[in-house]
């Protein structure tokens, strides 16, 4: 049945959508505390997008994506990589036959929604006006916004009878360097919460900075290590990782594929 409140921008409705998903099971106590952060509702609010009442399809797949916006991203040269990357999944998407199925949203990592939630077509591209990495690493506070989102939104549509998946990507050319109000353990208790669930699909790209370990980083925040992405620091890479991305969520968005390709990680 559809909820007939449409005000889902009403002050508190992100806390009572991420309350539900606790007394349904989905979210644990300790996710609950990682996501009780002060403004939190707000952050997550800026990605919801589509009212309930405007998706007509009859099941939806959530496809989400957190690019780096860091000065190193600029800096290694990859900035242009990381655009086009972008560009290439939701032009995947768009081929799919299940776009209609799908919403995207893309949120940068330190912040800036380019996008809430929306039909692949309204989708918007990045380029050079919209994407200048220069700012910081918080991954572990925006990865808790990123997860939050997912997961209010999937709330949002499953207690209005509307059946879900989703598939999310982080990326990042390096490790956590910023955050004030999470950390690891944080990020792994909502991803832990988001797979047992079975509906939820959590990858991550780590672009090589020469230092870090990054699946040692994504293993610490609870994602598998069949969906850890860890293309060297080229434009070809780059490219390369985020083309491999979007033929996982292009089949995950079938769903009598949506389990073995979760079970299987990334195609290559």
């Amino acid at each position: 049945m559809r909820n007939d409140d449409k005000n889902e921008s009403r002050p508190g409705y992100v806390k009572d959508l991420l309350e539900q998903a606790e007394a349904d099971g989905t979210l644990s106590p300790a996710s609950m505390q990682a996501l009780d952060i002060p403004d939190i509702g707000a952050q997550i609010q800026a990605g919801l997008g589509i009212g309930v009442d405007d998706v007509a399809s009859s099941e939806v797949v959530l496809v989400s994506m957190m690019p780096d916006d860091s000065g190193s991203i600029q800096y290694a040269g990859n900035a242009d990589a990381v655009r086009l990357g972008h560009n290439q999944v939701l032009d995947a998407l768009s081929a799919s036959r299940q776009r209609d199925d799908m919403l995207v949203h893309t949120r940068y990592l330190n912040g800036f929604v380019l996008y809430p939630y929306t039909p692949v077509p309204q989708a918007i591209r990045m380029d050079a006006h919209n994407y200048d990495p220069n700012l910081g690493t918080p991954l572990y506070d925006q990865t808790v916004v990123l997860l939050g989102t997912v997961l209010a939104k999937s709330q949002e549509l499953q207690q209005n009878g509307v059946p879900v998946r989703t598939v999310t990507l982080i990326i990042t050319d390096g490790a956590d360097a910023g955050s004030t109000r999470a950390n690891a353990g944080h990020v792994k208790s909502l991803v832990e919460d988001m797979l047992r669930a079975e509906g939820h699909i959590v990858a991550a790209m780590g672009i090589d900075d020469g230092s870090t370990s990054f699946r040692q980083v994504f293993r610490s925040m609870g994602i598998p290590d069949a969906w850890i992405l860890t293309p060297k620091s080229t434009a070809g890479e780059v490219r390369k990782a985020f083309q491999v991305f979007s033929q996982s969520a292009v089949r995950a968005s079938q769903s009598a594929h949506f389990s073995a390709t979760a079970l299987g990680g990334f195609a290559n």
